[in-house]
């Protein structure tokens, strides 16, 4: 019984990070669409850019490592939400969309206004 409850707990407390997570990534998402660069990490000589994102990115990385260690004591499958967002950032090709467009991307993906 005890195991059952602490896995219980454990499941709440991985459903409250999840949305901790989602209204950070949100919030991030916002600012990146009003013309903020640096959250993808798409200019990696942008040294200025990415020191101004290190915080924001910093945390969304922190929150999705104890989100993924939680769902694995659970059994579940890794937080896809920020295995997602880390495949999106670093270098791209010179013809992808900028960080502003993509940020509005993941906003209308995400069901959330701009």
């Amino acid at each position: 019984m005890a195991k059952a409850d602490r896995l219980e707990r454990l499941d709440i407390r991985r459903a409250e990070l999840e949305e901790e997570y989602l209204a950070a990534l949100v919030s991030a998402l916002q600012l990146a669409a009003a013309g903020s660069w640096g959250l993808f990490g798409h200019n990696p000589k942008d040294r200025a850019a990415l020191a101004k994102w290190a915080g924001p990115v910093e945390e969304l990385c922190d929150l999705g490592q104890a989100i993924d260690r939680m769902r694995d004591d659970l059994g579940l499958e890794e937080f896809a939400l920020h295995q997602e967002f880390e495949a999106s950032r670093g270098p791209v090709a010179s013809t992808a969309p900028g960080e502003p467009k993509q940020a509005r991307a993941w906003l209308d993906r995400l069901g959330m206004p701009n």
